[in-house]
């Protein structure tokens, strides 16, 4: 019997080795492999980043690294976020031209509507792009650009035209097309980008305002 034991002792002993040498192995594998495509994994999400703010900033706003120029904020009701979120500012030498800010709308039909909203130093939205949702294929998904370019019509306006009153569906009484049948989505898109013009002007100040490193490099 004590033989047997002993047998069986071994056996478990050399499994367990066996296993871990595979273990061990296994995990060098993917240490490399991580390694080896890492940096090719990121600069592919970072020409995906720089492709969605060259649809909302145009290239004659700026000529920085926009992806250097990346801020984070905290959450805010303007911005329908609950997590910090990113802003991205637009220079042309040391002037502040514009800027690019993630916001949400909350209230769409399938839930979140996640934004990419892009305003001019004057206060203009220079493009808009839905960059996730869940809205009914066919029916509210028409807010994508790559389906439709009703999101094009907020280019160009800004908290004065329109009008407060008129930052709504054209079926409420506002400015802004909407499909018909499907409004709740619209509803939501066009309030969501109203409160990010909000946001930047109670924020303007302190967001065009010039890096303290690049203050001191601009005075005589």
């Amino acid at each position: 019997m004590s033989t047997l034991l002993k047998a069986a002792g071994r056996n478990a002993l050399r499994t367990g080795i066996i296993l871990f040498l595979f273990a061990l192995v296994a995990t060098a594998l993917l240490v490399f492999t991580f390694t080896r495509t890492q940096p090719t994994i990121e600069r592919s999400q970072q020409a995906e980043k720089l492709a969605r703010l060259d649809q909302v900033l145009p290239h004659s706003l700026y000529d920085n690294d926009l992806l250097a120029s990346h801020l984070t904020v905290q959450p805010d009701d303007l911005l329908g976020t609950q997590q910090p979120s990113s802003i991205w500012v637009a220079r042309r030498g040391a002037e502040v031209t514009a800027m690019a800010l993630e916001a949400i709308a909350p209230d769409g039909y399938g839930g979140e509507i996640h934004l990419l909203v892009g305003i001019d130093v004057n206060g203009a939205v220079t493009g808009v792009r839905v960059t996730s949702h869940r809205e009914t294929p066919g029916l509210g998904d028409y807010i994508d650009r790559n389906k439709s370019p009703w999101i094009e019509q907020f280019v160009g306006k800004s908290l004065a035209t329109p009008a407060a009153k008129h930052w709504k569906v054209v079926k409420d009484g506002g400015r802004f097309d909407a499909r018909a049948g499907a409004t709740i989505t619209p509803r939501a898109v066009v309030k969501a980008v109203k409160s990010a013009l909000d946001y930047f002007a109670r924020h303007r100040t302190a967001i065009i305002a010039p890096p303290p490193a690049l203050a001191k490099e601009t005075q005589p």
